[in-house]
């Protein structure tokens, strides 16, 4: 089973964030099988979130295949905190 080898150097900064807002964070970044970074919750809403160390890092080709073949709600990306707290007022908004 693969791991992940390395978390994004803005991941920190992100789960503060989210955290910081009311949010329940499970990191999720050592899973196999391109699986998201992390798992949130807020408001009775789970959602999976795919951290990325800036606006035009790729997704690994796991990562790829997990989201063409997942059914659930979309993953976010998300590469800042600027986005974590957009994705958060959404998510609140319903």
């Amino acid at each position: 089973m693969a791991y992940a080898k390395r978390v994004d150097s803005n991941q920190a900064d992100i789960v503060r964030a989210f955290k910081n807002m009311g949010c329940s964070v499970f990191d999720s970044s050592r899973m196999a099988g391109g699986f998201p970074d992390l798992v949130i919750g807020i408001n009775k809403i789970t959602c999976l979130v795919e951290i990325k160390s800036s606006a035009v890092a790729r997704y690994t080709s796991a990562q790829e295949a997990f989201m063409l073949n997942w059914h659930g709600s979309t993953v976010a990306r998300i590469d800042s905190v600027d986005a974590a707290i957009r994705l958060v007022n959404m998510l609140k908004k319903g």
